[in-house]
């Protein structure tokens, strides 16, 4: 899927711009990703409080295959066919999408850092234990 059928399908929700990345595209506005192109298919930002609308409409998510055969599925599901001919279905999903990306952000700020255990210093080698 190229890049101006993408923001075509996106077009209710304003400017959008899209990066190259790992053999997909990635969709976002300002700096926020929503979307995923990947294998010329169209997928979604979710979290708990959307899962449940894309799970009704049939989607699944996306899921890859790492080279030690795990598979990890992500928390981008399928935009269902449907709202790829349909521009007020796709703005719909679309900001749901980016409502469940801006979730996913504040959330992210609210959390802690962690601190990196402290390192053990070693003398060298050369120095003999006393």
């Amino acid at each position: 899927m190229d890049a101006e059928t993408i923001r075509d399908i996106f077009r209710g929700l304003g400017p959008i711009h899209i990066r190259r990345m790992f053999g997909g595209q990635g969709v976002y506005q300002s700096e926020l990703m929503f979307a995923l192109e990947a294998y010329g298919e169209l997928y979604l930002k979710v979290d708990d409080e959307s899962v449940e609308t894309f799970r009704d409409l049939g989607s699944r998510p996306f899921a890859y295959t790492a080279k030690d055969g795990r598979t990890t599925a992500m928390s981008y599901w399928l935009m269902p066919e449907s709202a790829l001919d349909d521009p007020d279905e796709a703005t719909h999903l679309g900001r749901m999408a980016l409502q469940a990306a801006q979730r996913r952000k504040a959330a992210g700020a609210k959390k802690p850092k962690s601190k990196a255990p402290a390192r053990k210093v070693r003398k060298p080698a050369s120095e003999p234990f006393l």
